[in-house]
């Protein structure tokens, strides 16, 4: 019996180009963005660089009408970002804490007029002020640091926390007193709050547990609705009106832009849609980001071996973290390995030494730090080869 055609339409288009390879289907990809606009109901997007890693594709969606500017995940990501001229608007994601990044971006106004710190500590903004005091013959006054507060968007049930455990500014009276703190220091602005409800966005309701994850993610989103217009008031008791409000993610688009509070939705995962991404009632899965590596070994009967693949997706370690094959499965045994992945196949249907085969990965970006290039696709066309983050020389960790 011969063996089973791919599932990959650009597999012949690319099959001289050396493995292990990455592929992103450019109208697929369109698409996506395209969803991701229609879901968030006029409200503007601001796109996760940590789920795309890739410049020109990140290029491709801000120039989208809509989309306001990158959620960056490092601060010398955002200083990059900024001087290679893809945006004049990056939020980061995470507080920074590094000096010398903090001294670069108190040192240029270009940059402070652009990049927002994330801050959820005095601690933050003791760093801040530091590099700020260190910055000499700034105009900090005309050009504040600016900062955004990142706020718990947790849920939680008595002693049951559910959600990221990210910030520890929860209250309305937290949130305020963290805000006056940033408000009264010399050279420091408050642009705006965030809120990240991953226990909406990215938690998928496959099998059993989805009626009770759908159940969890309402009661969240109405107590969330609730606590978020408390902070924000309370916050804009110290600033005024008119911050910036961020939330949501791929998974939550519609759900969070609901909320009339929310000034944008953040979101990167849903324009390569990974595995991790296939079971939601909110939104069609579209998969758009592929790799490929070749077989090299016929082990056993109904068996094909292909070199490397071990890109296990970060979090807490389960079989849903490992990439996906398109044809065949990962032997339970081994899983994706790092210098070689066994797959089984029905006998006599395994790929031949030499041949191609193709996965997904868990989650969005973190496959392109595996890769210097990635194909762009088109079916069974080849468009452009362009570079990712690593491709560039890039690496924030």
């Amino acid at each position: 019996m011969p063996p089973a055609p791919t599932p990959a339409p650009w597999a012949r288009v690319t099959r001289d180009l050396p493995a292990p390879l990455a592929v992103v289907d450019l109208p697929t990809f369109d698409r996506n963005a395209e969803d991701l606009s229609r879901r968030a109901g006029g409200v503007p997007i601001r796109v996760a660089s940590k789920s795309v890693r890739v410049p020109e594709l990140l290029r491709r969606m801000l120039e989208r009408p809509g989309t306001i500017g990158v959620m960056a995940y490092s601060l010398r990501e955002a200083i990059w970002l900024v001087r290679a001229g893809l945006t004049t608007d990056v939020l980061l994601g995470y507080p920074a804490v590094e000096p010398a990044a903090l001294a670069e971006l108190a040192a240029d106004p270009g940059l402070r007029r652009a990049i927002t710190l994330m801050i959820d500590d005095a601690a933050h903004l003791d760093l801040i002020a530091r590099a700020a005091a260190g910055a000499a013959g700034q105009d900090l006054a005309a050009q504040p640091v600016r900062v955004c507060l990142d706020i718990d968007a947790s849920l939680r049930i008595g002693r049951v926390h559910i959600g990221a455990r990210r910030s520890p500014l929860r209250t309305p009276e937290q949130a305020r007193r963290l805000a006056a703190d940033a408000h009264g220091r010399p050279g420091i602005a408050v642009r705006g709050l965030m809120f990240y409800e991953a226990q909406v966005a990215g938690v998928g309701e496959a099998g059993w547990r989805g009626p009770i994850v759908r159940g969890l993610k309402r009661l969240s989103l109405a107590e969330l609705a609730t606590r978020r217009a408390s902070v924000v008031r309370a916050v804009e008791e110290v600033t005024g009106p008119g911050l910036l409000v961020n939330g949501g993610g791929s998974g939550s688009v519609a759900q969070t832009t609901a909320d009339p509070v929310i000034t944008e939705v953040t979101a990167g995962s849903g324009l390569f849609v990974p595995t991790l991404f296939d079971h939601y009632a909110a939104f069609t899965p579209r998969p758009a980001a592929f790799f490929g590596l070749d077989v090299v070994r016929r082990p056993a009967p109904g068996y094909a071996t292909a070199f490397a693949g071990g890109y296990i997706a970060s979090g807490a370690v389960g079989s849903d973290r490992w990439p996906a094959p398109l044809a065949g499965r990962l032997t339970g045994s081994e899983g994706a390995g790092e210098v070689q992945t066994p797959l089984r196949f029905g006998v006599g249907r395994e790929p031949a030494i030499g041949d191609r085969v193709w996965f997904r990965h868990a989650k969005a970006g973190e496959a392109m730090e595996r890769f210097d290039r990635v194909h762009l696709v088109d079916g069974a066309d080849l468009l452009a080869t362009v570079a990712t983050y690593r491709g560039e020389g890039l690496d924030f960790g």
